[in-house]
Parts: structure tokens; C-alpha cells; sequence
């Protein structure tokens, strides 16, 4: 099959691989795959790196979106130049639908091609590499979805399409696989208790968010995982992946009309079921805290926030354009002077705004020598508070503005970075013309604007600071 996906490739497009292309792979976060590393090293991996070159991306994207008779709500975007296209489907079941069983959307979502209808696990990824086709899923806080590449010749993708159609509408949730999962994910949880990286962030989204759906970390916790059942998973399959719940994203070289024909294969055969309600709102924590976690390393990691911003907040571009200037610009930012560049005491420094359905977090993070931790950490928030009170200058405005809208369009230059995009405007009910909108609006910021918001919603006496690594008298052992 990998022989059959190339040449049919190659003799269309008459495309030369090198060595070099054919080595380039994309696989996005938090998701898993099935394909054979042949399949995925060969048949597909070059095809990311030659998007670009092949479909270069437009100033904007025209998303089209409607619904199926099921209510299931579609969005299309049509491109040319490779014969494929990339799909997603998406339901409201992410990690905050968990409630007290943490880990029950990450485990379902990991079982769904393990088996369905007649087909074993196996079965399942031969289906899949005989059409040269790439099948993943993921959950995140806000939600699990399942995603597709596929060429688009209609037999290769009738074959695609049918099996991720099953994989959706009839998961076995076999008992032993089952166990085989949640004995991974043990595993791994297990894994993570030697990881200081891991214990910060955990512990950072606890203090950060407590009780709230988003308090607790995706794959759960050892004591939740080995509690859940197999019968836990289908009720929560049967509760959240339902048509009305669900999203279908579009993006390649097929016509509406085979679009919309894609959309009802996929999902027509979910039973209606029920949109969940939303989830509740993101309390702000009371006071300024900060816990530190002994881990025997001779580097601290470090962690400061607090609950920031959602997908549709009127603060947000001021918000990504202040941040992109204090921490989120890399090497040209306030956070990595001060810290790195000036003293020494990381190799880097950054802040990030991570928005969700509700305040997603507002980290600053470093690591450090743990005899330097409280020196770091005073940096660090001196930066901060100064940024809040002075904002930045002109010229350091100008410059982030020319850098995130320069390398703009380099966001959705393939047809699988922009089924990115079109499923986080579409998942979180964004404006459609997001992507012709967005550097306007970046162009709009002020520094007046900029320290407006900053003012208004970061609070240095709201911070919640996690350090996790060794004493500072051990640091040097």
C-alpha cells in the first residue's frame, strides 16, 4: 500500500521525495495513532511538508458551515493541489465532562478503535493503511474528537470514511482491551510521579482552578483510573457522543456536495442525544499562594498564574499581544531579558495565555538551579508587576505587532494546521471570518489598551506560585 499511495501521488502531481522530505513528520499533541511506522514515516509523513509548497496558504479562508439533519454542525473549507483532505470530528467531552471519575474521557476516547463493529484493533489499522489513510484522537480540557487524512480517489476514501464511521457509531469497548488501556495509563501515571515537569503542572491547575472541571489533570489520577469500569466508559460514550453534540470538520479537496455527504456518513448514524450543559464559570482563587513540592533534582521547576482568558473574551488580543511582548515572544521578550539574558538563571523564561470555553491559565514558567530559585522567582515577579504598571513601549509594541502578524499566515499553511483552526472557531462558536479578522485586530492593540487589560486581569495578589525540585543546600550535589 505504501507503493500504491506514492506512485498514485507522484504520477499525478509528478512530485520528486527526498531523503530529507520524506524524513519531516507532523503528529499533533494528544493524539494517538495506529498506522504501522512504515505507513507513517513513507506514505504520509512527506505530505506535510509539502502542503505548502503544493496549497499555499490564502490570506484567509472561506469557512462555510451548516448542520445535518441530526444537528450535528459542519465547516468546509474548500482547497486545491493534493488529492486529500482532512477531517475532524469533535464532541463536548473533553476532561471537564469527567466529573468525579478524572481520567474517563481520555480512557474512552483511547478505546474507541481498539474494536468496533467486527473489527479488532488490528483489523482497524489494516482497514486504515490499505488506503494509505492516518486516524487519530485526543481529548483536551474542553473536548475529544477523532481526526482523518485521507486521499480523496473515492474508493480510498469511501473506505476511510466507512471505517471511521464505525469506529464513531459502534465502539466495542471490549473488556480486554479495556484492562490493556487502563493498565497504560496506569502505567504512564505511574511515569509521571518521576517527573518534576509533571507534578508542577499538576499541581498548578489544582491551585489554580480546585474543584472546577479544569482542576484536575486530563489522563486522572492512579486512585480514579483503577477505580473505572469498562460499563463507565459506554455510559459516558453514550451520554456525550451523540449527534447534537458533535462537530464535523471539513478541509481538502472535496466539493461541498461531497463535503456534506462526508458529514452524514460520519455522524448519521448517531442517535440525537443532547447537548451538555455549560460548563460553570472559573472562580478566581482568594489570595495570592504558593506551595513548593520536594523533588530530589538539582533544578527547580517553576510555575506562577492564575485563571486568564476564553475564546470569546473582548480583552483577548490585547491580552495575546502584551503577552507575546512580556513572555511569549521567546527570545525577544521582557520575561527572557531579565531572567536569561541579563542573570543568568534559566535557560529560559516565558508566559503563555492558554484560553478555553471558560478562563483558561495564565502561566509564567521557568526552571532554574535551586539555589537560585528565590532569586528567579523575585525576577520574575518584578517583571511581571512592572509590566502591569508601565505596559510596554512603542517600539516593543511595533515589533510584536510586525511578528505576529508577519509569520501569520504560516499558522494554517497546510490543510491540517487550518482543520486546526476551523475546528477551535467552530468548537467555541467563533466568528468565521476569525482568520481574515485577526490581524486587524492585532494592528488595533495599544500599549493604552494593553495595560488597560492587564490591569484588569492579571492580579499580582491572585498569583498562585508552585516550585518543584530539591533544596537549595542539595542543588550542588
Amino acid at each position: 500500500m505504501r507503493i500504491h499511495l506514492l506512485s498514485f501521488i507522484l504520477k499525478k502531481h509528478k512530485f520528486r521525495l527526498s531523503r530529507q522530505a520524506a524524513q519531516l513528520s507532523f503528529i499533533p499533541k494528544g493524539h494517538k495513532f495506529r498506522l504501522s511506522r512504515p505507513t507513517a514515516q513513507l506514505s504520509f509523513i512527506f505530505i506535510a511538508g509539502f502542503a505548502a509548497f503544493c496549497n499555499p496558504a490564502q490570506a484567509a479562508a472561506k469557512i462555510e458551515n451548516w448542520q445535518t439533519p441530526q444537528g450535528s454542525r459542519v465547516y468546509y473549507v474548500h482547497t486545491e493541489g493534493l488529492p486529500m483532505v482532512d477531517i475532524q470530528v469533535a464532541f463536548d467531552a473533553g476532561s471537564a465532562r469527567d466529573g468525579s471519575q478524572f481520567g474517563l474521557s481520555a480512557l474512552t476516547s483511547a478505546l474507541l478503535d481498539t474494536g468496533a463493529g467486527q473489527w479488532n484493533a488490528d483489523q482497524i489499522a489494516q482497514r486504515f493503511e490499505s488506503v494509505g489513510a492516518q486516524f487519530g484522537s485526543g481529548v483536551t480540557n474542553d473536548m475529544a474528537s477523532v481526526s482523518l487524512r485521507t486521499l480523496t480517489d473515492k474508493p480510498l476514501l469511501d473506505k476511510a470514511l466507512e471505517t471511521v464511521q464505525v469506529i464513531l457509531t459502534s465502539p466495542s469497548f471490549n473488556e480486554a482491551d479495556f484492562q490493556r488501556e487502563k493498565n497504560r495509563t496506569l502505567a504512564g501515571l505511574k511515569q509521571q510521579e518521576e517527573s518534576p515537569g509533571e507534578l508542577a503542572s499538576i499541581a498548578f491547575y489544582k491551585a489554580l482552578y480546585g474543584d472546577h472541571p479544569y482542576g484536575h489533570p486530563t489522563p486522572g489520577s492512579i486512585a480514579t483510573v483503577s477505580a473505572l469500569q469498562v460499563a463507565d466508559l459506554r455510559s459516558f460514550y453514550q451520554k456525550y457522543y451523540v449527534a447534537t453534540n458533535a462537530m464535523v470538520v471539513v478541509v481538502g479537496d472535496l466539493t461541498k456536495e461531497q463535503a456534506e455527504q462526508a458529514a452524514e456518513k460520519l455522524v448519521g448514524g448517531l442517535p440525537a442525544g443532547q447537548k451538555p450543559e455549560p460548563l460553570p464559570e472559573v472562580a478566581m482563587p482568594a489570595k495570592a499562594n504558593a506551595q513548593h513540592i520536594d523533588f530530589p533534582s538539582s533544578q527547580t521547576h517553576v510555575l506562577v498564574g492564575m485563571p486568564g482568558t476564553f475564546r470569546k473574551d473582548p480583552d483577548y488580543f490585547n491580552l495575546y499581544v502584551g503577552n507575546h511582548i512580556l513572555g511569549g515572544g521567546a527570545l525577544v521578550s521582557k520575561l527572557f531579558n531579565e531572567v536569561r539574558e541579563k542573570r543568568g538563571l534559566a535557560y529560559s523564561a516565558s508566559s503563555s495565555f492558554g484560553p478555553m470555553f471558560r478562563k483558561g491559565p495564565f502561566a509564567i514558567s521557568l526552571q532554574t538551579r535551586n539555589d537560585q530559585t528565590g532569586q528567579a522567582l523575585d525576577v520574575l515577579n518584578k517583571t511581571l508587576a512592572d509590566f502591569i504598571a508601565q505596559g510596554p513601549t512603542e517600539a516593543e509594541l511595533t515589533a510584536a505587532k510586525k511578528n505576529i502578524t508577519g509569520g501569520f499566515a504560516m499558522r494554517f499553511d497546510t490543510n491540517k494546521k487550518l482543520a486546526n483552526y476551523v475546528s477551535m472557531i467552530g468548537f467555541y462558536d467563533m466568528p468565521l471570518d476569525y482568520l481574515d479578522t485577526f490581524q486587524s485586530y492585532v494592528e488595533k492593540v495599544t500599549v493604552a489598551s494593553i495595560k488597560d487589560a492587564f490591569k484588569r486581569r492579571v492580579d499580582p495578589q491572585l498569583m498562585q506560585t508552585i516550585t518543584v525540585g530539591g533544596s537549595a543546600n542539595k542543588s550542588e550535589k
